[in-house]
């Protein structure tokens, strides 16, 4: 899945800086484009397909699940979250991660695209 995403992140790059008239928005390639480079890493994969299982996680059972240090999930997971990717909720001291479906649906539907071009 790496691969693909390094794919359709260099595309968009491509149609980015081409000089004919983009077919979509140049505004939404970049968007698509950034959301695709944060989700483009072995890690973050395995954190949102962990998320895709589970509706919300904390930090400590991101980082049990996946074997890695605390601060390696938690710098992931910020990425994830500056990027609109997940979503994250304070209860008390626990801090819940979950994905944006919405988002998620909207760079799926944006690499089927792609991919029917």
């Amino acid at each position: 899945m790496y691969n693909i995403l390094f794919i359709f992140v260099e595309k968009f790059k491509t149609l980015i800086t081409m000089k004919k008239k983009p077919t979509l928005d140049l505004q939404k390639l970049e968007t698509a484009a950034s959301k695709l480079r944060a989700m483009a890493h072995p890690m973050r994969i395995a954190i949102i397909d962990l998320l895709t299982d589970n509706k919300k996680l904390t930090v400590t059972e991101i980082y049990e699940n996946l074997n890695i240090e605390q601060a390696s999930a938690s710098h992931h997971l910020n990425i994830l979250k500056n990027k609109g990717i997940l979503d994250s909720k304070r209860d008390g001291k626990m801090i819940f991660y979950s994905l944006k479906v919405n988002t998620l649906t909207q760079v799926i539907d944006c690499i089927n695209q792609c991919v029917q071009a």
